[in-house]
């Protein structure tokens, strides 16, 4: 479905955007991996070219609107294009009003809305000039419910979602769409924060068995599929909207 599209994503080092990035590079993208970490990148750039796809890895830190722009316009440079941006970095930070410093709300602002703002900024010229493209940014299932004791986390999350439906009105007219990923509780280590909240791994997993629907774990692979949905023209008049994965949680 991906053939000749050049998909960039950031934090694909591990968990859901490793999955997503994987996924892209069998439908046929040649995926641009980024990650804080440049091994972690680069492994994942291994598993795909690895399965016969084509991927390149760099190291990025997205709380530097530097350094996004110069990947973006050497990626550009190199390929003449970005037809996917998946700008999946962020951070789970726990507390109430009270728990929460303001350096945390801060840190928190800075990757689960700013980072994804400058990175769709920076893609913007140049998929307006190629006439089209796909802007995935992942928010959480927290961005369209509300979550005891996460104020950073819930805040900001809802945040990018208005701010993710704010460009898809913008942009529609260029034929770029912006949708949310909304997962829900996806297996991986950025639940810390949900898991300190709780009280440990065993009052996380009660709490996943009681109150979610389908009393489970989601898997990164299944959130995947919704990522290259979003990606591919079978999404192609989908705008503005938060795609939630979660098991039922939200209802």
């Amino acid at each position: 479905m991906l053939q000749n599209c050049i998909a960039f994503i950031t934090a694909a080092g591990s968990g859901i955007g490793k999955s997503g990035a994987e996924a892209l590079g069998r439908e046929g993208a040649t995926v641009i991996v980024t990650d804080l970490n440049a091994d972690l990148a680069e492994a994942t750039a291994k598993v795909i070219c690895d399965a016969g796809g084509m991927a390149e890895s760099y190291a990025l830190d997205v709380t530097s609107d530097e350094a996004i722009s110069e990947l973006i316009a050497l990626v550009v440079e190199k390929h003449g294009q970005i037809n996917v941006l998946h700008s999946h970095a962020g951070i789970q930070v726990e507390g109430t009003l009270e728990q929460t410093t303001p350096a945390q709300m801060d840190a928190s602002w800075a990757l689960n809305v700013r980072a994804h703002f400058v990175l769709a900024r920076e893609t913007m010229p140049h998929m307006k000039k190629q006439g089209g493209g796909s802007v995935i940014i992942t928010s959480s299932n927290s961005g369209v419910q509300y979550d005891r004791e996460m104020i950073a986390y819930c805040t900001t999350k809802h945040a990018v979602v208005a701010m993710t439906k704010q460009m898809a009105a913008d942009y529609a007219k260029y034929n770029i769409r912006f949708n949310a990923l909304c997962p829900g509780f996806i297996d991986t280590p950025f639940n810390a924060g949900f898991e300190n909240q709780l009280g440990g791994r065993e009052q996380l997993e009660s709490y996943i068995a009681k109150e979610i629907p389908m009393s489970r774990w989601g898997t990164s692979e299944e959130i995947a599929d919704g990522i290259v949905y979003l990606a591919s023209d079978r999404s192609s008049f989908m705008t503005g909207q938060t795609l939630v994965i979660d098991g039922g949680e939200m209802l």
